[in-house]
């Protein structure tokens, strides 16, 4: 998953917060040098990634893809997932999705001076294009994808995601709708605490899915 859904995971605990925020830019023994409560963080960032790429209707949506993105593929579906949670994040959170954004940037800014270099750089241009709310709005993803593609060290092809994603709109939509409740539970099957801002955690019925 990307940086919503994964911050959405979290709970309330702003240290568990930076820890699965930061996961991904903490390599080997650097995991050492944080507080204990921060690698709980970091830690449950890892069991979610591992209960992520294990199940099969993110495997499904991956293979999608698999042929025009090979080993980014399941980045791409990581996106697109989070363009999904931010389009739809009423149905699953009591909060405004601006209101909870502007919390978790006010947390990961209060403490700037714990997170590793590579966060550090990444987090003012995170603010300033307000990349967590835009995930809803697909010329804004278009934008961050072209970002990634220019990041990569091999060709990826993901300036052309978004073109993908509007050709199997549907499918990837309902592919969400049946994954991500069950990661919620999972992530509170845990001890992680939700309910601070879950409303609902279930599949949609109205979706097609073919």
């Amino acid at each position: 998953m990307n940086f919503l859904a994964h911050l959405y995971l979290s709970g309330q605990d702003p240290d568990m917060i930076v820890g699965n925020f930061i996961a991904d830019m903490v390599k080997g023994q650097q995991i050492n040098g944080f507080d204990p409560a921060v690698v709980q963080g970091i830690q449950l960032h890892r069991q979610i990634d591992g209960f992520t790429d294990a199940h099969p209707v993110f495997l499904q949506s991956k293979e999608r893809l698999r042929k025009n993105y090979r080993l980014y593929a399941g980045v791409v579906v990581d996106m697109y997932y989070d363009h999904f949670l931010a389009k739809n994040w009423e149905r699953f959170s009591a909060l405004r999705l601006g209101d909870f954004v502007d919390s978790a940037y006010a947390i990961l800014e209060d403490r700037r001076a714990i997170l590793p270099g590579r966060a550090r750089f990444v987090l003012p241009y995170m603010i300033s294009h307000n990349w967590l709310v835009n995930y809803a709005d697909l010329d804004s993803l278009k934008k961050n994808f072209g970002g990634m593609a220019r990041r990569t060290p091999y060709e990826s092809g993901m300036e052309h995601a978004v073109d993908d994603l509007r050709k199997h709109y549907a499918k990837f939509e309902a592919e969400f709708f049946l994954f991500f409740p069950e990661l919620v539970g999972y992530v509170k099957a845990l001890g992680v605490h939700l309910e601070h801002h879950q409303r609902i955690a279930k599949s949609s019925p109205d979706l097609p899915y073919t």
